[in-house]
Order: C-alpha cells, then structure tokens, then sequence
C-alpha cells in the first residue's frame, strides 16, 4: 500500500491479507517521500490492523531517501524492511549495519527483494543471510532487466523463480511470488496464483484489494490437506 496516500492506509485495516507493506519506493512520488516516511512509521505503531504482519518497503541505498527510510524504520514497530534489489551480501551488511545504527531490535528481519540478474545468480548466500527472513520475487523489474515481456505464463521467468524457490527451501525462508499488473483480469490472476501454488511459494504480492480474496482462496488449505 503506497504510504502517501491516506485512503489507501485506511483500506488496508480492513482487508483479510495477512501482511501489509507500506511502500515508500516505486508508489510514491519524490516530493512526497518524507511525509510518506512518517506516515508508514506511524501506521505500524497505531494498533490499528489487528494481527497483519506490518511492513515498510523503503527505497533503495542508492537513492537519496534509503538511508534514511532505513533509520525511521530502525525506530518504528514494524515487523520487517522489504528491501529492493537486493543484489550481494555486501548490500545486505551495509543495510543490517543502519538498521543496528539505528537502534532496530534484532527481531526486524530483511524481506529481501530478488529482481536482478545479479540477485538470482548469488540468491542462496541472499537466502541463507541471517537477518533475511522472506525472499520477495520482483518480477517486474527481472523481467525488464533480462529484456524479456511479462506474458501469460511467464515462461521467460519460470528458470529464474524456480531458483529463488530452491534457495528459499535450502535455507528454511518464506518465499513470495510477484506482482500481477493488471487489476482488471481475474482469470489471469487466478491462473498465475495457481501456477505460483504448483511452484511451491508460501504466498503472493498483491497490488490491489481486489486480488486478497483470490490469493486466499489459492494457497488456502483445502478439506483433505486439513485432514
């Protein structure tokens, strides 16, 4: 949920997802990256959204705003920084150090972002970092880095995804699936769900409110899988 925009942080108690990240990155325009800042900080602190694992996508180190997204983050409540492009070990230390700079507790864990071509070729030192507990598939962003269109059955990123997965089940990590772009194609969605439930991913990045229902009901377990 973009953290400049009011609405959108109100929605998001209401929804049955069971984590929310309040993005201070791509959704959120350069003149309102402050403000955004202190809005997710002060969301995560509120109460206000019941048992959802709450999280803040900061932007990256690269970026006039990431080291100080990472020092705000340090002193909020959230559970984890969702951190992008997330490429060596080296760029995991230098977060894991401002995070400690800032005073963070040792149990804010890294959801590390995989969606570069450098990413997905050193993922199980990615994976198997310590402070990383969830390995975030960017889709998007792989699928332009590699040069390669987002079709229907993502063919072009099935070797890529199905090489995070291995690292993420190596090191004992969750694993998200990527974004699905558009909104308005539910049977895309749900297909794309399914091929990610197939693939073995614990759960999906979800974009709109719309998508939460559909995603629950593909990785939901179904009556024989309780029994």
């Amino acid at each position: 949920m973009p953290a400049a925009n009011e609405r959108a942080l109100e929605k998001a108690k209401s929804l049955p997802a069971d984590s929310i990240i309040f993005d201070l990155e791509d959704a959120v325009a350069p003149d309102a990256k402050d403000s955004a800042r202190v809005a997710a900080c002060t969301a995560t602190a509120s109460g206000d959204y019941g048992r959802r694992e709450l999280t803040i996508r900061c932007n990256g180190l690269d970026t006039p705003w990431g080291a100080a997204d990472l020092k705000a983050i340090a002193h909020s409540t959230a559970a984890a920084v969702v951190v992008p492009k997330v490429s060596s070990v080296a760029y995991l230390d230098h977060v894991s150090a401002l995070l400690d700079d800032g005073g963070a507790p040792d149990t804010m864990t890294v959801w590390a972002m995989i969606e570069t071509p450098t990413a997905i070729l050193d993922v199980r030192a990615i994976a198997s970092y310590p402070r990383v507990s969830v390995l975030v598939m960017g889709t998007n962003d792989l699928a332009r880095e590699i040069r390669a269109p987002l079709a229907p059955g993502r063919r072009a990123l099935l070797p890529h995804l199905a090489t995070a997965l291995l690292a993420a089940r190596e090191a004992g990590k969750v694993i998200l699936d990527g974004v699905f772009n558009d909104v308005k194609d539910p049977d895309g969605f749900r297909e794309e769900c399914l091929q990610g439930v197939e693939f073995g991913f614990d759960g999906k990045t979800l974009i709109h409110p719309g998508q939460v229902e559909i995603a629950n009901l593909a990785w939901a377990p179904s009556p024989a899988d309780v029994d």
